[in-house]
Order: structure tokens, then C-alpha cells, then sequence
């Protein structure tokens, strides 16, 4: 069971031991899949930060909300739950996989639509694997790494190979990656791989010239949409707080624009957001940021329940 902690529940909803009766269910996975020499707990509060960066928040929710033309979220019967913190451990991959697993399909089994903060961006393996059984589902990327190496250091469940491995899922018929950018672990091989499969690729440097009307053509009406957000596919100027950050990368409005536009054509099945790090936040910008973009997930989710 997920280990509760003495902080505020996410944006005003409750802790709970089950997402019975919810909308939407929150969970922190702390810990994914380790690399050797490489560090993954400065990922493990995550979670936290970005409760307490909007523990005050829900207290306004009557007021006018200008990133929706209206209250965040409009609907008092919308019901979200908050399941803490999951018990994973730094070194602990097969065990983290399993409980992920366990607890996205918990919650999917009770109707309700998963939001999972990590952690490294391994997390997301299990993650997609617990949506197999259901709808097929598709996967809207959002990072600045495509993330398809095999294996690394003899690894191949760790944070370069999400999407190969969620490629390899029979339930998942389309990739979409958004934000790719500069130096990564992928070589020419992977982009290759990625290409070959069918993914679809679009850069940074594509979003901040084209937009993100163009990606939002490959998002099907009606689909079951799996959001994967790597915080490091934000600017540098505004998301310092990462294992990798690098110049370049996409505004906030770029991420919400496009989880907007994705919620206006397809279902959002499943939302996670990793790589934050909050001891390079002392200020507290850069968890309210990742939190804002949460927010706005829920607010979708609120206006497409009724």
C-alpha cells in the first residue's frame, strides 16, 4: 500500500486507500528501475513538491481559472483521490515495476483515470504495461528524449528504453513524441528503430516554428490517449529542476496547448510526469510550473466527465 505522508493531498482532493468512487487517482512513484552509477533518488520527492506547490490553490477554486474561460475545475461532483506515495525503493526495479503496475490497474479497474508522478522516467514502463487487457491505447510523448535504446549498461528497463519497450506492448498502436531536442542517449540506431516502427517525430525546434496543430493530426478522435510527460522537454528558463536540462526546449503554454488539444479530440486514459528534482528548486517555480500543468490535466478530465 502506498506510505501516506503529514503533507496536503494534491489540489484539494483527499488521501485515500482506494480510488473507489473517483474520477481521477493520484499516486507518486518515487523510484523506477536503476542504472548502475546513477543516481534516482533525487527523484523521490517529487510527489510532495508538487502537492505543497498547489496546497493553497484549491482553496480559489470558485475563482475564474483564465487558462480555461472559467473555474478549473467546474463540476462539484468530480471526485479525485490521492493514494500517496508508493513504497518503492532506489534499487528495487523489479519490485517498483511491480507495484506500479498493481496500482495503475487498481485504479483502472475502478473506472477511474490514473495520474502517476515519478520518479525517473523509467516508471512509465509499468505504467503502460497496466493497460493491457483494455482498449488499445496510443502514447503522446512529450520529452526531450525519444527514449529507445534496447538496453543500457545491460538494462532494458530503465529510463533511455520507454518507448521501445512500450513499443513492444501489443495494446499500444500509436507513439507520437513531442520535443526532442539536442544531445540524448539515442544514436543513429534508435532514431532508426523509432522511425521504423512508426512512431511519429517531431522536435523541439518543429513545435517552437509549426505549433502543435500538426501532431495534433495524428491523435485520432476518439482514441484512449496515454500523456508521458518528461518535465525536461520545458525551457531550461523555466524547468531548471531536472536531471538533464537543456536550452531550447518548449513553453508551458507549448505543453498545455497540446494536452488541451488532446483532450479536445481523444480520451485521456492515463497522465504521468517525471524526471523532477526538487532539490534544484529552491524557489518553488519550477514544482508550482509541473503542478500547473497537473492542474490542467484534471481540469480536461473534469470537463469531458460531465
Amino acid at each position: 500500500m502506498p506510505q501516506r505522508r503529514k503533507i496536503p493531498p494534491f489540489l484539494g482532493s483527499h488521501f485515500a486507500k482506494s480510488p473507489k468512487g473517483a474520477q481521477a487517482a493520484i499516486f507518486a512513484a518515487r523510484h523506477g528501475t536503476p542504472y548502475r552509477g546513477i543516481d534516482n533518488k533525487v527523484h523521490a520527492g517529487a510527489g510532495d513538491a508538487f502537492r505543497k506547490a498547489v496546497a493553497e490553490d484549491h482553496e480559489w477554486f470558485s475563482h475564474w481559472d483564465f487558462d480555461f474561460d472559467g473555474p478549473l475545475l467546474p463540476d462539484p461532483k468530480f471526485k479525485t483521490v490521492d493514494l500517496g506515495n508508493l513504497a518503492t525503493l532506489p534499487r528495487d526495479g523489479r519490485g517498483n515495476r511491480r507495484k506500479i503496475e498493481a496500482m495503475t490497474r487498481r485504479i483502472l479497474a475502478e473506472g477511474a483515470v490514473p495520474i502517476m508522478f515519478g520518479g525517473d522516467d523509467s516508471v512509465p514502463i509499468a505504467f503502460i504495461n497496466a493497460f493491457s487487457g483494455g482498449p488499445p491505447v496510443m502514447i503522446v510523448q512529450i520529452d526531450a528524449h525519444i527514449d529507445w535504446r534496447d538496453e543500457r549498461f545491460g538494462e532494458k528497463q530503465g529510463f533511455s528504453s520507454t518507448m521501445r519497450r512500450a513499443s513492444e506492448c501489443e495494446h499500444v498502436w500509436r507513439i507520437v513524441q513531442v520535443g526532442a531536442r539536442g544531445l540524448g542517449s539515442a544514436r543513429e540506431e534508435e532514431v532508426k528503430a523509432a522511425q521504423d516502427w512508426g512512431s511519429h517525430l517531431f522536435t523541439s525546434r518543429h513545435v517552437l516554428k509549426h505549433g502543435v496543430e500538426e501532431i495534433l493530426q495524428h491523435v485520432e478522435p476518439g482514441s484512449q490517449c496515454i500523456i508521458a510527460l518528461d518535465l525536461d522537454v520545458l525551457d531550461s528558463s523555466i524547468m531548471p529542476a531536472v536531471a538533464y536540462p537543456s536550452p531550447g526546449g518548449l513553453s508551458f503554454h507549448h505543453v498545455v496547448d497540446l494536452i488541451a488539444g488532446i483532450a479536445a479530440k481523444a480520451k485521456i486514459a492515463g497522465f504521468s510526469m517525471v524526471e523532477f528534482v526538487p532539490e534544484l528548486d529552491p524557489s518553488g517555480t519550477a514544482g508550482f510550473t509541473a503542478a500547473r500543468i497537473a492542474a490542467h490535466v484534471l481540469g480536461h478530465l473534469c470537463r469531458a466527465s460531465r
